[in-house]
C-alpha cells in the first residue's frame, strides 16, 4: 500500500457497493468489509423465501462485482467495534487503520423490545434468512401431507406474516398464490388452496408510506387471492404454536416476521447520539458529529431530506448517499472542493402484490393493477446487477408467469 488516503467502507450492500464504486481510480487505498461474501439484491429476497428464485438469482460475489478496481481489496470478516481515537476498525482480532470510514452496515431484525419471539419468528433480511423460511413454508405442506390430527392440521396450514409494510405485503401474496397456483395437484392427502394466510398488521392501513387509496387497493388486492388481512392488530405473544392477537390464539406452524428494523450497532460502535431505531444522527454532509472523516449512510443514518423528514430505508436513498459520499471522499483525497450539497432525487415507491397486481408511486403519478406490476417487474430486473441475472430472471418470471411453476422449490436442512 503507498502513501495514498486509507478508505475503509463497512458493508457491502447498495450503500456501500456504491460507494466503493465512486472511488473507482481515486487516489485512495480502499477496502471493503462485509461479514458475507455476497451483495444482495434485498428487494427480491422474498421471491427466494416463496420459491420463485433460487439465492444465486439474487445474489453476487463483492469480489466479482468489483474484480476491475485496481484500488479495492475486499475482506470477509465481521466488524466488532471502532477504536476512535487510533482510527481503526476492529475485525475480529485484526485492527483496519483508516483515514476515512463509511459506515453502511444496514439493519437487522427488530422484535419490538420481544427478541424471545425470534425462533418462531424469523425476519427476512438475509440468503439464508430466505431460505429456512422456504424450507418452513414447503415443510408445513409435506408435514400436512401426512397428518391425520384436525388440530395439528389446521396449525401447519395456517401462515401468519406479521406487518404489512412492503415486505409482509408481498410475502402474503407471494405465499397465498404458491398455495392457489404452484403446488396444487402436486399433493393427494391435501389441498394447499386450503391454505389460510393472515396478514397482520398493527396500524390502520397496509403500506402506510403510500398514499392511502393505493393501500386500499393492496388490501382488495391480497382479499382477492384469500389472504385475511387484519388491521389494528398488534401481535401481543408468539411461540411454537402460533401468535397470540388481541386476546385471540392463532395457530400456525409458520410465522414470518415483517414489522420491524433496528440499525446496525454502528452508534454504539462510536458513541455517537442515535434515534430509538439505533440510527446514527449524521450531519448534512453524512459526517457523524464530532467524528471527522466518518460517515454513515443508508439504513445506518438518520439524514433529513427536504422538509427536514428522514429518508425512507430503501435502496435508491442508500444508493444516492454511497455515490455522494464515495464523489466526497474521492475530491477531498485528491484536494478539491467538496460536491454541491446531497439532494435525494425520488425514485418512488413500488410493490407488487401477487403477479396480477402492484402499485406504484411517483408523487403525482399513481398507478396500480397489471400494468403497474409489468412496471415494477421492468424496474426490478433492469436494477439487477448484471446482464446475466437479468436474463434469468426475466426467463424464470415469464415462465412461472405462464405455466405458473415454481422452480425452486428446494428443502434444504442446516448442517
Amino acid at each position: 500500500m503507498g502513501a495514498n488516503p486509507k478508505v475503509v467502507i463497512v458493508g457491502g450492500g447498495f450503500g456501500g457497493l456504491q460507494a466503493a464504486k465512486a472511488l473507482a481510480g481515486a487516489p485512495v487505498d480502499l477496502l471493503l468489509v462485509d461479514r458475507q461474501n455476497h451483495h444482495l439484491f434485498q428487494p427480491l429476497l422474498y421471491q427466494v423465501a416463496t420459491a420463485a428464485l433460487s439465492p444465486a438469482d439474487v445474489a453476487w460475489p463483492i469480489r466479482r462485482i468489483l474484480r476491475n478496481q485496481e484500488n479495492v481489496r475486499v475482506l470477509m470478516g465481521e466488524v466488532t467495534g471502532i477504536d476512535r481515537e487510533a482510527r481503526q476498525v476492529l475485525v475480529g482480532e485484526r485492527r483496519l487503520a483508516y483515514d476515512f470510514l463509511v459506515i453502511a452496515s444496514g439493519a437487522t431484525h427488530s422484535w419490538l423490545g420481544h427478541d424471545e419471539w425470534a425462533p418462531y419468528a424469523p425476519g427476512l433480511k438475509h440468503v439464508v434468512d430466505a431460505t429456512a423460511i422456504r424450507r418452513r413454508i414447503l415443510m408445513a405442506f409435506e408435514l400436512a401431507e401426512a397428518e391425520t390430527e384436525p388440530v395439528a392440521l389446521e396449525k401447519l396450514r395456517a401462515f401468519v406474516i406479521v406487518g404489512g409494510g412492503p415486505t409482509g405485503v408481498e410475502m402474503a401474496g407471494a405465499i397465498a398464490e404458491l398455495a392457489l397456483q404452484a403446488l396444487p395437484g402436486d399433493f393427494r392427502g391435501i389441498d394447499p388452496r386450503s391454505a389460510r394466510v393472515l396478514l397482520l398488521e398493527a396500524g390502520r392501513r397496509l403500506l402506510p408510506s403510500f398514499p392511502e387509496p393505493l393501500s386500499d387497493y393492496a388490501k382488495e388486492a391480497l382479499e382477492r387471492l384469500g389472504v385475511e388481512v387484519r388491521l389494528l392488530a398488534p401481535v401481543t405473544g408468539c411461540d411454537a404454536d402460533g401468535v397470540l392477537v388481541q386476546g385471540e390464539r392463532i395457530p400456525s406452524a409458520t410465522i414470518v416476521w415483517a414489522a420491524g428494523v433496528a440499525a446496525s450497532p454502528a452508534a454504539a460502535w462510536l458513541g455517537a447520539r442515535a434515534d430509538r431505531a439505533g440510527r446514527v444522527m449524521v450531519g448534512p454532509d453524512f459526517e457523524v458529529p464530532g467524528h471527522p472523516g466518518v460517515f454513515a449512510i443508508g439504513d445506518t443514518a438518520l439524514y433529513r431530506g427536504a422538509g427536514g423528514r428522514p429518508l425512507p430505508g430503501v435502496a435508491p436513498v442508500a444508493k444516492q448517499q454511497g455515490d455522494w459520499v464515495g464523489r466526497l471522499i474521492a475530491r477531498r483525497a485528491a484536494g478539491k472542493p467538496d460536491p454541491a450539497p446531497f439532494r435525494y432525487r425520488d425514485a418512488g415507491q413500488l410493490a407488487t402484490i401477487g403477479r396480477r397486481a402492484a402499485v406504484v408511486d411517483f408523487g403525482r403519478l399513481r398507478f396500480k393493477g397489471r400494468l403497474a406490476w409489468w412496471f415494477w417487474g421492468l424496474v426490478h430486473i433492469y436494477f439487477l446487477i448484471n446482464a446475466r441475472s437479468r436474463t434469468i430472471v426475466a426467463i424464470e418470471w415469464l415462465w412461472s408467469y405462464l405455466t405458473y411453476d415454481r422452480g425452486a422449490r428446494l428443502i434444504t436442512r442446516d448442517p
